[in-house]
């Protein structure tokens, strides 16, 4: 055994030996290797970076665009609706000249009005809009008081008369109410 032994190290030694030059050489172009490739990789990570940003840049436009087209065609339907509204006045005028006397003329005025005035109501609750609320009593985020008048038939506050109607868009103020308000 110690034969064997003997013999195998000065075997392993001298297979040792060629080893460390060729793995000289080999870490050499390892090395070179290992560089190339993190160089490719850093070149085609550079390159997926550059494409990422002009898809992101790109979707950035598209969805610019398309906010701008909301914003354009935004109250389309609205207008939509309120042609009904355009169509039944001129029909009330049509209507007017063809009237015999101006007694049925101005019935079918104050007809055509009412008429008119219940299609803006059920446009305008269509699209969420409705009247700010007098019942209540005077309440400054839905009501602007213009002018304080004496009253023994209100208590100081309370809203005696309403100049011009408010209205609301669900929770936001289109106009406020104008009311007077007793002192």
């Amino acid at each position: 055994m110690s034969k064997k032994k003997h013999k195998e190290e000065p075997l392993k030694e001298e297979h040792q030996e060629q080893p460390e030059e060729t793995q000289e050489a080999e870490s050499c172009e390892s090395e070179e290797e290992r560089i190339e490739a993190l160089e490719a990789k850093i070149k085609e990570l550079e390159d997926q970076r550059l494409r990422d940003l002009a898809e992101f840049e790109n979707i950035k436009k598209r969805l610019e665009k398309e906010k701008q087209q909301a914003i354009a065609y935004a109250h389309e339907q609205f207008a939509r609706d309120m042609l009904a509204v355009i169509d039944s006045l001129d029909n009330a005028l049509a209507s007017i000249e063809g009237a015999e006397s101006s007694e049925a003329a101005l019935e079918q005025i104050k007809e055509g009005i009412e008429l008119t005035l219940e299609q803006f109501k059920k446009v305008f609750a269509k699209h969420g809009i409705e009247l700010v609320d007098m019942e209540e009593g005077f309440n400054p985020h839905f009501h602007e008081a213009v002018m304080q008048v004496e009253s023994d038939e209100h208590e100081s506050g309370e809203i005696v008369q309403v100049l011009q109607k408010g209205y609301k868009i669900k929770d936001r103020i289109l106009r406020p109410a104008m009311v007077s308000i007793a002192k």
